[in-house]
């Protein structure tokens, strides 16, 4: 029988291997696009997904984490390259915690607060934090990151299935 960690493990995989196909496509030239006013840019949206893993990272490896916000400062990409840098690494690092946790570890509660405020934002199990803050999180991303590349008018690797770019239904 499967462990809970090597199933989600498999889908962090298969999950970040798509997010890394739509991370390709950003085009260095167009990374202070928006398409609304109220909008990130494509770099500041792109460099949040990229980040996106080391809160993966952190959620597995520390049982709460304190939070500067007025401190923090979010990683800004300068191109493509260092998206995909950020990427592989954040990858290669939370796939290595994974295969190292157990499944008790995974509902061991996990907490972030604010440092100043001292104010809990988020205590759950850790397979929640993971699900919803940093796969499904990732993924909703990774949508708005479509939409962004279509409106550039960048072919759209396919995720799920074929795209109306790319039509081989195996991806080849």
């Amino acid at each position: 029988m499967q462990s809970v960690v090597q199933g989600m493990l498999q889908e962090l995989e298969h999950e970040a291997a798509s997010t890394r196909k739509m991370l390709e496509r950003v085009p260095d030239d167009k990374l202070d696009y928006k398409p609304h006013p109220r909008s990130f840019s494509l770099r500041q949206l792109a460099s949040h997904l990229a980040d996106a893993l080391d809160w993966g990272i952190s959620t597995m490896t520390v049982d709460s984490l304190e939070m500067d916000f007025e401190q923090w400062k979010p990683f800004s990409a300068a191109d493509r390259k260092e998206l995909l840098a950020k990427w592989d690494a954040g990858v290669a690092e939370l796939v290595g915690v994974m295969k190292a946790a157990s499944d008790e570890k995974l509902f061991v509660n996990w907490t972030m607060k604010d440092t100043k405020s001292g104010k809990t934002f988020i205590s759950m199990p850790r397979i929640a934090v993971m699900r919803a803050f940093i796969l499904s999180h990732m993924i909703h991303h990774r949508g708005q990151l479509s939409v962004y590349l279509r409106m550039l008018d960048v072919p759209l690797p396919q995720v799920y299935g074929p795209t109306a770019d790319e039509t081989d239904p195996m991806g080849a």
